[in-house]
C-alpha cells in the first residue's frame, strides 16, 4: 500500500452546470479547469459518464475526453468512468482506440456497469442492457481483446485500436467490483465519494485477492473522495451549501443545476446531519487548507490507497479553480515532508 506522504492526485469531473449557465459555457470552463489542474500538478482528468440529468454535461464521455486531450499537453485524460453495460464493447475500443491514437500516452479507459441514470432512461440507451451488466467480465475481456495485436487474425476487429497502448481500470462502489479488478488483475477505483460504506471491506478484498496480469504486477486502488477547500472554514461551509442542495436533489429525484451557494440556515444543518446524507457524504471534506489536509491525512492513512482522485460540486468556476488549488498544495507540501 501507498506512502501517505507521495500519492498522485487527480480529478473526477462531471461537467456540473450551473445555475444559468449552458452546456456550451460549461465546456469551456471543464477545459479551463483541465488546463489549470495540469499546472497545478493532478495527474488525471477524469469524466463521468451521465445521462438525463440536468446539471451534469459529461454524457457524450469519450467526446469530451478529446475536447480536454486536444485542450492539454502532458495530463492524462480517460473516463470515471464509462458504463460499459451502455454500450457495445466494440464500439468503445473503437473510440478509444481513436483517443489513443491521437493522444499516445495520455488516456486511461475506466469501465464501469452502473447505468449513470435511471432505470427508465438506462432502458432507452439499450434495452438489453441487463444482459449486458451480468456479461461485464466478459465484456471488459472483450475489449481488451479488441486493443491486442493478437486479435489481426479475428473476424471482427477494431483496427485502430489493435496495439494501441490503452490502461483500463475497474470502476466500482461494492464489493462485485473489487473481486472483478482482482481477479482480472486490473487498477481500482473506488467511487467513495457518493457510496463509502463498502470502501475498507472492497479495497481489503481487492488487495488479498490480487491476481498479477500482463497488465499489472500489483495492486493499485484510487479513492475518490469530495473537497470544498477555501481559505477559511466558514467560507468553505457555504460553498458546500450548493453540495447540500445538489445531494438532496439526487436523493428525492429533483435532480436540479447547481445552485448558487447561501448562509448555512439551520434547515440545511438538519439536512446534512441526516444519517442518509451523512452515510452518502462521509466523505466530504470541507473547510479550509488545514482542515482539509487533516481530513485527508486520516483518509489516507486509514485506507492506504494509491493514489486520490477528487470530486468537487461548487457553483462558481473561480472558486472551484481556488478549491483544487488548495488541495493540490496539500498534496505538494505532503510530498514535501517526505522529501525533507
Amino acid at each position: 500500500m501507498s506512502q501517505i506522504n507521495n500519492i498522485p492526485y487527480s480529478i473526477l469531473e462531471l461537467a456540473g452546470i450551473s445555475e444559468g449557465a449552458t452546456p456550451a459555457e460549461t465546456f469551456k470552463k471543464t477545459l479551463d479547469l483541465a488546463q489549470k489542474s495540469e499546472q497545478m500538478g493532478y495527474r488525471r482528468f477524469w469524466l463521468a459518464e451521465h445521462h438525463n440529468m440536468k446539471s451534469i454535461a459529461s454524457a457524450a464521455t469519450s467526446v469530451l475526453i478529446g475536447h480536454i486531450a486536444g485542450g492539454t499537453k502532458s495530463i492524462r485524460v480517460g473516463s470515471g468512468g464509462i458504463m460499459l453495460p451502455n454500450h457495445s464493447p466494440l464500439i468503445v475500443a473503437e473510440q478509444f482506440g481513436t483517443l489513443g491514437a491521437l493522444y499516445p500516452g495520455r488516456i486511461d479507459l475506466g469501465l464501469g456497469r452502473a447505468p449513470g441514470t435511471d432505470q427508465v432512461t438506462a432502458h432507452a440507451i439499450r434495452s438489453d442492457r441487463m444482459q449486458a451488466v451480468h456479461k461485464f467480465p466478459e465484456e471488459v475481456a472483450r475489449i481488451q481483446q479488441f486493443f491486442s495485436k493478437d486479435n489481426a487474425s479475428a473476424q471482427v476487429r477494431a483496427i485502430v485500436a489493435e496495439g494501441v497502448e490503452m490502461p483500463v481500470y475497474i470502476l466500482g462502489s461494492s464489493t462485485d467490483s473489487a473481486h472483478l479488478a482482482a481477479k482480472l488483475g486490473l487498477p481500482y477505483a473506488f467511487a467513495s465519494h457518493f457510496a463509502p460504506t463498502q470502501l475498507f471491506e472492497a479495497l481489503d478484498i481487492y488487495y488479498n485477492n490480487f491476481e498479477p496480469s500482463a497488465f499489472l504486477e500489483k495492486p493499485y486502488s484510487i479513492a475518490c473522495i469530495n473537497v470544498i477547500a477555501a481559505d477559511t472554514d466558514e467560507e468553505a461551509e457555504t460553498l458546500s451549501t450548493s453540495l447540500i442542495k445538489m445531494i438532496f436533489g439526487v436523493m428525492t429525484g429533483n435532480i436540479d443545476y447547481i445552485q448558487k451557494p447561501t448562509l448555512m440556515t439551520p434547515q440545511l444543518k438538519e439536512l446534512a446531519e441526516n444519517p442518509a446524507f451523512e452515510r452518502m457524504l462521509k466523505y466530504a471534506f470541507v473547510g479550509s487548507k488545514e482542515s482539509v489536509q487533516n481530513k485527508v491525512v486520516e483518509f489516507l492513512g486509514k485506507t492506504g490507497v494509491n493514489e486520490l482522485m477528487v470530486a468537487s460540486h461548487i457553483y462558481d468556476h473561480q472558486d472551484r479553480v481556488k478549491s483544487y488549488k488548495i488541495f493540490s498544495e496539500i498534496m505538494k507540501e505532503l510530498k514535501q515532508e517526505t522529501v525533507n
